[in-house]
Formats: structure tokens, C-alpha cells, sequence
């Protein structure tokens, strides 16, 4: 069974990102890339990371009106990306033409609450609901969208799960216990998380920023 973890390869250098993927790719389950990455070597860049022979979780986030965003997503197409993520606070008819959009295969999954948001974070941008409770909201319109999962912080998955048995739950901000949280509010350490109903987890700089990315890898994978 391959490794739950994919590494979040959120850097423009592509040749860094060669050099970290193909340290750690026996001990991870594939990689994330970002919009940092996808800004810089757009669509040649992701076929060039795919050459590495792990799985591709291209993390846009897209969120337009869902004309827009069908397009996008038809245009992403030929990288059939094993993962790909758009903004569920996109609504639902964005969320079907998403889908609708996607190559087979391409598990599209809708972003809840970002992990660096908390609750005084919602309430300035005018959410009533909490963290938690906006998690449950937009997973019950994923699923009822015909997406595959969603992405929410360790601490929401346990719910989320019990709304969608039958989902993919992509958790990031993810530190092993003895990592600091970095930008993030809503944090879990990797055995957590999946013990609370995570698909993968997504996990950057504990491994890319380590002295040796593959031990990290390692130390990560053997804590699971």
C-alpha cells in the first residue's frame, strides 16, 4: 500500500523541486503542487514533476463563476492530475461544472476552510459559523455536488467523515508532534489525522525544509 502522504512541493525553483521529489519519492504517496509552483512553470512544469512517477495533486484552487472554472478545469485536462482542488464557497453549480469538467480518474475535491483561517477569521469576512460547523456546511454541498471529497483541517475530518462515509478526505496542515504550526491555525499531527478519517495527508515544509527530506520521510511514514 503506497504511503498516505503527499509532499507539498510549494516552491518556484523547479530544480529544487526535482531534487526534493526524487529524494523522498520512495517514501511518500505523491506529490502536491501549488499555485507558487503552477505560477511559475505552469502546465511543462507539472509534466516535468510527473516524469518522477508519483501521483500529482495539482492544489489550484479554483474559484470563479462556473463557466470559468469548467474551462480552466478543460484545459488542466492532458495533466490528468490524480487530485485537483477548486473552492467549494464557489457554489454549487461551479462545484458540478468542476467535476463535470475533469478528466476520469481526477478526483475533484472541494476546499472548505482554509487551515489558516479560524473562527475571528471567518467572522471578518462576514461567515457566521464557525470552523467547524462551515466545514459541515460546504461538505454536505460537496457531496450533494457529485465531487469526490474534500479538504479540511484534522480537526473537521472526523465530522466530515460522518456526513460522507463514501469520501476522500485530503487533510493538510499536518506536523509531526515535534514541528511547529508555521502559518497555520488548525493543526494535527499525522497519526492523528488519519485516525480521525483522512484519505492523505498533505505535508510541506517538516519535509522540504528538513536537513535530510528523505529521513523526514521516513520518520514521518514510520509514525503511521
Amino acid at each position: 500500500m503506497s504511503s498516505p502522504v503527499y509532499v507539498a512541493i510549494d516552491t518556484p525553483d523547479i530544480d529544487r523541486a526535482r531534487v526534493i521529489a526524487a529524494r523522498v519519492r520512495n517514501h511518500v504517496g505523491g506529490l502536491k503542487l501549488g499555485l507558487e509552483f503552477f505560477s511559475a512553470h505552469g502546465a511543462s512544469g507539472v509534466q516535468e514533476m510527473a516524469k518522477v512517477g508519483l501521483p500529482i495533486f495539482l492544489d489550484l484552487k479554483l474559484h470563479d463563476i462556473p463557466n470559468t472554472v469548467a474551462k480552466a478545469v478543460h484545459a488542466l485536462r492532458p495533466l490528468r492530475p490524480a487530485i485537483l482542488t477548486v473552492h467549494a464557497a464557489g457554489g454549487r453549480a461551479m462545484l458540478e461544472d468542476a467535476k463535470a469538467a475533469a478528466p476520469e480518474g481526477t478526483k475533484v475535491v472541494a476546499v472548505t476552510v482554509l487551515t489558516s483561517l479560524d473562527g475571528n477569521d471567518l467572522e471578518s469576512i462576514g461567515v457566521a459559523a464557525n470552523p467547524h460547523a462551515q466545514v459541515e456546511r460546504l461538505t454536505a454541498l460537496a457531496r450533494e455536488a457529485g465531487l469526490d471529497g474534500v479538504v479540511c483541517s484534522g480537526n473537521e475530518v472526523a465530522a466530515a467523515k460522518a456526513l460522507w462515509p463514501g469520501g476522500f478526505f485530503v487533510v493538510p496542515g499536518v506536523r509531526p508532534a515535534d514541528a511547529g504550526a508555521s502559518d497555520q491555525k488548525r493543526v494535527m499531527t499525522p497519526r492523528a489525522a488519519l485516525d480521525n478519517g483522512a484519505s492523505i495527508l498533505v505535508i510541506g515544509r517538516p519535509i522540504t525544509q528538513a536537513e535530510d527530506p528523505d529521513q523526514a520521510a521516513r520518520a514521518i511514514g514510520a509514525t503511521l
